[in-house]
């Protein structure tokens, strides 16, 4: 098999190419540049692909497609002043990307979609599958809009896959912040924070998820999630591993809409829960310092 990755080396792409990496399948990054050496844990390939294009994707098995097009750190709003462009640039890009892997003879195509797709649901709501899509963003009713083209293009030879994932966590690539890095160096500070509260999966549960419903032979829609996490409860643990002194925030009382993945758990998914949060907090900390 070999594998095919678009947004490679954002914080979630970069999570399916070390999967794949990680059991011997060779991996094509698409993208505008190669990745910088030593980025990832292996060599991969590499081909030119910006959104809007139609690549070469001859020789290859199943692609990858996390490549959005958005304003620097924003999804939700990630329209700015040009939502007609940032609609073209992700659903159409994105239309043309799958219709390019179906003729290409591709076998599998997963695209990340999003939570967002369940914006309007009020707050509270158990979330699954076989709820209508009801965005309250333009993003997510890109990422709804391109779920539905992309299912429309199923064959017998040809299985897509949508994967509405929750916020991802985890260590980033070589010299890039992780997510929570604003917020981390904010309580070292001593800054205010905003109690909040949500959903997240560790981008290698995400990863694996993927790969359980290739092997499987899946397509359609599944929900991506795992652990309800409260600012309170993650910076006490940062707390704990960097010796911060400063006083927690309040937990949030804040009802969460929590998808259900009970579809995915079907196949065998088990993602690593409060245990795998505990365990990545060391590579997103900086060590405790020496009493």
């Amino acid at each position: 098999m070999s594998l095919a990755v678009t947004g490679a080396t954002g914080l979630v792409g970069r999570f399916f190419v070390e999967e794949a990496l990680a059991r011997g399948e060779p991996v094509t990054i698409l993208g505008r540049t190669p990745p910088p050496p030593g980025f990832f844990s292996a060599p991969t390939g590499f081909r030119p692909y910006a959104l809007g294009d139609r690549p070469d994707l001859s020789n290859l098995d199943a692609l990858v497609h996390c490549a959005f097009s958005h304003l620097p750190g924003r999804y939700r709003g990630g329209e700015g002043s040009d939502p007609a462009g940032f609609a073209a640039a992700n659903l159409d890009g994105s239309i043309a990307l799958f219709e390019t892997a179906r003729a290409a003879g591709l076998r599998h195509l997963v695209f990340l979609s999003s939570r967002a797709v369940y914006g309007h649901y009020p707050p509270g709501t158990a979330l699954t599958e076989t709820l209508t899509p009801y965005p309250d963003t333009l993003y997510g009713e890109v990422k709804a809009r391109a779920e539905t083209a992309l299912l429309s293009l199923a064959t017998d030879s040809f299985a897509p896959l949508a994967l509405r994932a929750t916020g991802v966590y985890g260590p980033a690539g070589p010299g890039r912040p992780h997510k929570w890095q604003t917020l981390f160096d904010d309580f070292r500070q001593g800054r205010p924070i905003a109690p909040r509260r949500g959903t997240e999966v560790h981008g290698a549960d995400l990863a694996a998820a993927a790969r359980l419903l290739r092997d499987a032979g899946a397509r359609g829609v599944f929900n991506v999630s795992d652990i309800l996490l409260d600012r309170h409860d993650l910076l006490a643990l940062v707390a704990e591993a960097e010796g911060i002194p400063h006083p927690l925030p309040p937990r949030s009382d804040a009802a969460v809409s929590a998808m259900r993945c009970d579809r995915l758990a079907a196949f065998g998914w088990t993602p690593g829960g409060l245990a795998r949060l505990t365990a990545t907090i060391p590579a997103l900390c900086r060590p405790c310092p020496a009493n």
